[in-house]
């Protein structure tokens, strides 16, 4: 089987698909599968490839929307070189270019949503989700529809997709994502990280890495920890990531009238050995999210033997909880604030046992292989069909 996967971005300061992508179509190749990846960036600059897979980089691309001129040229002449076109996200061009193409070129596509329909924007973002009704009927509605099926990676997701958008057809199917085990030695990658942030040796580190964005809920997170962190004085929290909204002025000034602003360590966006070695200098990973579809950060800090602390929000939360790899509160305060107590009261063998749990969770549900082989059995079953 031959397999187009079409993203935006390969960008990984741009968040988890782009990551997923990566490693689903790594370990596909591994299968035996052919696979090739569109991209609208310009140039192929955030791709290491050593599988020998092809990467069209289309580029350059208008806006956050990306419109690109050569898309759907590129469709019309290509597509029908291969089995299956997989669009990533849904409210960026290639989206609405790939059904365009498909209705001149008659090929199957699937439809990765990763997350864009949780009904959290809607009541968070309320002028945006204004501003996106109004394509919505014409620009993903269609799309959606024409899909051999549209792909989530949880259960959770799948079912309040529809909560989004009372216009709604789709034949929505859950696949499962995962990652790669990690390569590289854990303590020297450590010690990488160590060497940049020195001060950082020796202290109990609460890792926050993801996206700076609304949605993660850093501003609860910096509350939450404010009340525990007299508990244990060498409690110290790290903020990792990008940060798309310009909100870290506005965090560092919440830390600042909380009086921990010399307890909290600002990153920026982490790659390679140095957020390995955050990730294995971590006591503990938060994340506590107002939505995650997946949450590939998890997986990848279970993948280190580090207990994870997440929300019912997160919809890999119930993998957590089953396998007490963590603690899952709401994503509140309170719901931040207890599970970060629940984590400091447990005794030192009973945070070595939930190192041992983590690791054992990600091999159960979130190794690359398995989730290959199921998604590539979940595709072709559509396709049969």
């Amino acid at each position: 089987m031959k397999l187009l996967h079409v993203i935006g971005t390969l960008n990984p300061s741009f968040g988890g698909p782009a990551e997923a992508l990566k490693q689903l179509v790594s370990a596909l190749s591994d299968l035996g599968f052919n696979n090739e990846i569109v991209t609208l960036d310009k140039g192929n600059t955030y791709f290491s490839n050593d599988k020998g897979i092809v990467v069209h980089a289309l580029g350059p691309s208008i806006g956050k929307y990306r419109f690109n001129l050569r898309l759907i040229p590129w469709l019309l002449i290509n597509a029908k070189r291969f089995d299956v076109v997989i669009c990533n996200a849904i409210w960026q061009y290639q989206c609405f270019a790939i059904w365009l193409a498909s209705r001149f070129v008659k090929f199957p596509y699937f439809v990765f949503v990763h997350g864009a329909l949780d009904p959290w924007f809607r009541y968070a973002y309320p002028l945006k989700h204004i501003k996106k009704w109004l394509y919505w009927p014409w620009g993903v509605y269609n799309v959606l529809r024409a899909a051999k099926a549209v792909l989530y990676t949880s259960e959770d997701e799948k079912l309040l997709a529809p909560k989004s958008f009372c216009l709604y057809k789709a034949n929505g199917v859950v696949v499962n994502l995962g990652i790669c085990a990690p390569i590289g030695e854990p303590n020297l990658q450590k010690e990488t990280f160590y060497e940049i942030y020195p001060t950082l040796r020796g202290k109990h580190i609460l890792l926050f890495l993801s996206r700076i964005h609304p949605k993660k809920g850093c501003d609860i997170l910096i509350e939450a920890f404010a009340k525990v962190a007299e508990k244990d004085p060498l409690l110290h929290l790290v903020i990792a990531g990008s940060d798309e909204t310009n909100w870290v002025p506005l965090l560092k000034s919440q830390a600042q009238k909380l009086k921990i602003a010399e307890r909290i360590t600002w990153t920026g966006f982490l790659q390679g050995n140095l957020k390995w070695g955050a990730l294995n200098a971590a006591s503990c990973f938060v994340l506590p999210s107002h939505s995650e579809n997946f949450g590939i950060v998890v997986a990848e800090t279970l993948a280190c033997g580090i207990p994870v602390i997440i929300t019912d929000k997160v919809n890999i939360w119930r993998e957590i909880q089953n396998e007490e790899a963590g603690f899952v509160g709401q994503d509140t305060l309170v719901g931040t604030m207890n599970s970060l107590r629940q984590w400091l009261e447990l005794s030192d063998i009973e945070k070595e046992k939930m190192r041992e749990n983590a690791k054992k969770c990600f091999f159960k549900y979130f190794e690359i292989n398995s989730s290959a082989k199921n998604f590539i059995k979940t595709i072709q079953s559509e396709l049969n069909r």
